[in-house]
């Protein structure tokens, strides 16, 4: 018995997809071990010499036409896949981006076990990983989150740098002319917005930095009070004649970053107060010792700003700043949306709800790094083969948020859910519906509600049994029976397609 119903599913999905065509039109040896690979990945993502020691347990090899093949012939079929990886960004492009404005561009890392790879680099490491190199990689997705494109960049590299050789890209080589692209704070900046302007066709929408909101503050161009009757207004200020500013104001955000900071001014003062008994006894002395220890609990929490602290060899003082407290509080919930799109273009509503999609791209990061197809950490030193890999990653994930989509009422996601409806600016409401999923982890027919991962597990108990027989005259051979499918099991399989493209 070999699990088969999980593998039925992927490559259900993948044919609604016209995936192996999106890999390539000719058939080869390369190309299947792809499929089988990306396939593996959504199935069971592991190391390479895993991934192949493990599908040997399920009916992937015969499915996808992958039944020698072994790890130096997957790896080398990933140098292959990266010497293809321009072509098939062009058809997903002609797919998902001809038609739509707005594109979603974000940058993320992940880390190296080993250091042979020239990419690898120390840097930022937003996997809070140390003593790791890492490699950086960008996504660029539709506005709905569908990925269509990655670059592989060394690790220290900075990921202002990769937005305008990415548009420039897709200019020259894909052919896309009018674009809305999407960024956070960190991707698009002055210099950025200098180099757009020189662009006729590219529009753009970010945040400002909380540095710049505050002096919008100072110059009186920003009144926090006016956000007692709005949410969303928009202003204008000197500095930015050309482009369009809208502030928002998350009241639920402003509650929970309130609270959060009292506790931590609490919990930061309560040590505070311990170690100034401490030196009131004698058992802590001298300005250096005072000093690390307080050092050490408000590096800790944080908020070392709000404190004042005044430490001698025998003594410690210190004064809460209230009124740095009560400027950081006047910004809590506060964000402002920076675009050059014009109100005849889009409606203030739609930049807002255009920004906050940003989230699909982290959402899918996470998805490729961690919960499902398990990115990191990299095991390969070949450049080539690192790209590679990544973009594989990046193609099971584009399986994997097709599967998704179609699978919503099967999963703790919300179907019912209407954006459009809700304001743009506070957190998405969940439908009755969705609330209800969670509260009985049940659906309407009393069956489970699964994640992506544990709906693949229950596909798997779906089996391909082979089976001896042996006639009435003495014939004897072999067949191959799958089991039946349950209820819920068929409707995975008939929600699959209904994929489109």
């Amino acid at each position: 018995s070999r699990h088969h119903g999980h593998v039925k599913a992927v490559s259900k999905a993948m044919k609604k997809l016209n995936f192996t065509q999106l890999i390539g039109s000719r058939s080869s040896r390369d190309r299947d071990a792809i499929i089988g690979l990306v396939a593996a990945r959504i199935l069971f993502p592991d190391s390479k010499l895993a991934t192949i020691r493990r599908w040997q347990t399920t009916t992937l090899p015969e499915v996808f036409n992958v039944p020698e093949v072994q790890e130096k012939e997957a790896c080398k079929a990933m140098e292959w896949l990266f010497v293809r990886q321009s072509y098939i960004e062009k058809r997903l492009m002609d797919r998902h981006i001809k038609g739509q404005r707005v594109m979603l561009y974000d940058m993320s890392s992940s880390y190296f076990e080993g250091e042979e790879c020239p990419l690898a680099k120390w840097g930022y490491n937003k996997d809070g990983k140390k003593g790791k190199k890492q490699v950086n990689y960008t996504l660029l997705c539709d506005k709905r989150g569908c990925p269509v494109g990655t670059r592989v960049y060394e690790g220290n590299y900075t990921e202002s740098k990769t937005l305008l050789p990415m548009l420039k890209e897709l200019k020259t080589r894909f052919g896309v002319r009018e674009m809305v692209i999407v960024g956070d704070r960190g991707m698009i900046g002055k210099k950025e917005i200098a180099e757009f302007k020189k662009e006729k066709e590219i529009e753009w929408i970010t945040a400002l930095k909380a540095i710049s909101i505050k002096k919008l503050i100072e110059r009186g161009s920003l009144r926090v009070s006016e956000f007692e009757k709005k949410e969303c207004i928009e202003i204008e200020d000197q500095e930015y004649e050309e482009e369009r500013l809208i502030a928002c104001c998350n009241k639920e955000v402003a509650k929970w970053q309130r609270e959060k900071r009292q506790k931590l001014l609490e919990a930061t003062q309560g040590e505070i107060v311990k170690v100034k008994e401490q030196v009131k006894r004698g058992s802590v002395r001298g300005k250096e010792e005072i000093g690390l220890r307080v050092g050490g609990i408000i590096n800790k929490y944080k908020v070392a700003k709000h404190f004042k602290l005044k430490i001698t060899t025998t003594r410690l003082g210190y004064e809460i700043r209230e009124e740095k407290i009560k400027q950081e509080a006047e910004l809590d919930g506060v964000y402002v949306i920076i675009t050059s799109l014009k109100k005849e273009k889009m409606e203030k509503e739609e930049v807002v709800r255009s920004y906050k999609e940003l989230s699909h791209v982290e959402r899918a990061f996470r998805s490729i790094k961690s919960v499902d197809l398990e990115l990191r950490p990299i095991y390969h030193h070949i450049e080539d083969r690192v790209k590679g890999h990544i973009f594989l990653c990046m193609l099971a994930y584009y399986v994997k948020w097709h599967m998704m989509e179609v699978w919503q009422e099967l999963l703790f996601a919300d179907k019912e859910n209407n954006k459009e409806e809700q304001s743009p600016v506070g957190k998405a409401k969940r439908s009755d519906k969705a609330l209800k999923k969670i509260r009985t982890k049940k659906l309407e027919d009393g069956s489970m509600v699964h994640s992506f991962q544990t709906l693949l597990a229950n596909l798997s108990t779906v089996v391909r049994n082979k089976c001896s027989y042996k006639g009435i005259k003495g014939e004897s051979g072999f067949v191959e029976v799958d089991t039946t499918a349950n209820k819920q099991q068929q409707r995975a399989y008939d929600l699959l397609e209904t994929i489109e493209m």
